[in-house]
């Protein structure tokens, strides 16, 4: 019942586009363009780079904390942004490229910080465009049966999109909020075929109706 529901919205897949930050989306582009501009192997280091930068400040509460905060003064942006490029270069073992320090900075400067997770995804897909990839992200309430992902992934192999790119990573996402069915996320569109989503159409038919 699930791949057969899949299958029939992938024939569809303008449906169900995700909302994106339109300046998250401009701060992405320019950073693509300027990378991009000095070579390729730029464009893969600052990927490595920013990828290692948001690990890091997933993992880290205090730089979570930083970089939501958009009251800080100048002088503890900076402070921060110095500790994030530290906990970055002790995992990398190398110093972080400037054309990554100079996002920061602008983001910095624009009260922006709060948009990093944004400017990084949007970031990634542009390169995996560039690169001819297609990333999916499947998000299910528990870990994805072997058997459910080979027939998830050859379901997904037979879109439009999939046959586009060179080569497709499908990652398996786990979140219990789903409740049961999966949330297949790839580039800027969006598949809901959870329970979650169901409840929540039932609720608002049950809503309309008092």
């Amino acid at each position: 019942m699930l791949c057969s529901s899949l299958r029939s919205s992938t024939a569809s897949l303008g449906l169900g586009r995700r909302a994106a930050s339109t300046i998250a989306q401009k701060y992405s582009n320019a950073l693509y363009s300027a990378a991009l501009a000095k070579s390729p192997q730029t464009l893969t280091k600052v990927q490595s780079e920013l990828n290692t930068i948001v690990s890091t400040i997933n993992e880290v509460p205090d730089l979570k904390a930083f970089i939501g905060n958009p009251t800080l003064s100048a002088k503890d942006r900076s402070s921060g942004l110095a500790a994030v490029y530290a906990r970055a270069e002790s995992t990398k073992k190398e110093p972080v490229s400037d054309i990554t320090k100079n996002l920061f900075a602008v983001l910095s400067d624009n009260g922006r910080l709060g948009e990093t997770q944004g400017v990084i995804q949007g970031f990634n897909e542009l390169v995996a465009k560039y690169k001819g990839e297609l990333e999916v992200v499947v998000t299910s309430a528990a870990p994805l049966p072997r058997d459910v992902s080979s027939r998830l992934e050859s379901i997904l192999k037979q879109s439009q999109t999939a046959q586009q790119a060179k080569t497709l990573k499908i990652t398996n996402k786990v979140n219990p909020s789903v409740l049961g069915g999966i949330v297949v996320d790839f580039g800027d569109k969006s598949i809901d075929l959870s329970v979650s989503s169901r409840v929540n159409k039932l609720n608002n038919v049950l809503q309309q109706s008092v």
